[in-house]
């Protein structure tokens, strides 16, 4: 796909009198040279591979390092306790997003969207919107065509890489298109779907990429949490009739321009952040250790 900003896809929408997802499944279509079906099957099979990653969690899968894995159980049975603040919605959604984050750290199958790193994002909040809602599969595959949608505008325009842009372009990117993509499910408008992104993106800029041993875990699958009951929220005020005071487009803008004025060490080079804390080194000097007695 080759749009540049969000105002394009609208655009076309509204010359071609078409919903956002169709004007994304028509650009894939000519890009791969492929039928409608032929795409649409695609999107059918990363759909599907979500809905088997989140099927098969294990907890009892533990990663090489063992800083992940379990904690989605955790948070399934608090989940089914009454004295907790959260609704069941926000409730399971913080549960799918760690478990999709346990299972990409203990190399289970995940569909990056957009990253490995942020694989529980979009996940947790669509997965759980179609069980508690009782959705289609067709209705999901065109909600992932608008999550997509965004993320080729942020991917162009800014990035996806938290090596060059930061946690907020993994994280905040997710979050973005997690947005984007529920506010379609609510029978949101288009100015609704790139508001609530607007608004998602938004909240996430500047974070840093700082993982502790240099691994997709800490503190990773954690943010993932926030990233997607973030998107949730963002489009639960673009529904409310709210709008983003920088226009979205622009925000895209920011995150890419906030990504270059990170400090390398802030980029995934593991050289501060969190990265360096003292707990941070007695996790490598454990992990060390045991490589080196193993290996």
């Amino acid at each position: 796909m080759s749009f540049a900003k969000l105002s394009e896809i609208i655009e076309l929408s509204e010359e071609q009198k078409v919903p956002f997802w169709q004007i994304i499944l028509q650009e894939d279509m000519r890009e791969r040279n492929v039928t409608k079906d032929d795409s649409m099957q695609t999107m059918q099979s990363m759909l599907e591979a979500m809905q088997e990653a989140d099927r098969t969690y294990n907890p009892e899968l533990k990663s090489a390092s063992g800083l992940a894995g379990g904690d989605g159980a955790r948070l399934e049975q608090y989940r089914k306790k009454k004295n907790r603040l959260l609704g069941d919605f926000l409730a399971e959604i913080m549960e799918k997003a760690v478990k999709m984050g346990e299972s990409n750290a203990c190399m289970r199958r995940i569909v990056a969207m957009p990253t490995a790193g942020s694989c529980g994002v979009i996940p947790a909040v669509l997965l759980t919107y179609q069980e508690q809602r009782q959705v289609s599969q067709e209705r999901m595959v065109e909600a992932l065509y608008v999550a997509g949608g965004i993320g080729e505008v942020i991917a162009t325009s800014a990035s996806i890489s938290g090596a060059e842009g930061g946690c907020q372009a993994e994280i905040g990117s997710a979050s973005a298109m997690a947005a984007g993509a529920v506010t379609y499910l609510e029978n949101g408008n288009n100015e609704e779907i790139i508001h609530a992104a607007a608004f998602a993106l938004k909240n996430m800029l500047g974070l840093t990429c700082d993982p502790v041993a240099g691994l997709v875990e800490v503190p990773c699958i954690k943010r993932n949490i926030a990233g997607a009951v973030n998107a949730v929220v963002a489009s639960q005020l673009a529904l409310a009739g709210v709008r983003s005071a920088i226009e979205p487009d622009e925000v895209v803008a920011s995150m890419k321009r906030i990504g270059r004025l990170l400090p390398a060490c802030l980029r995934e080079t593991g050289q501060d952040g969190l990265a360096i804390t003292e707990s941070a080194k007695k996790v490598e000097a454990r992990m060390s250790q045991e490589w080196d007695i193993t290996g």
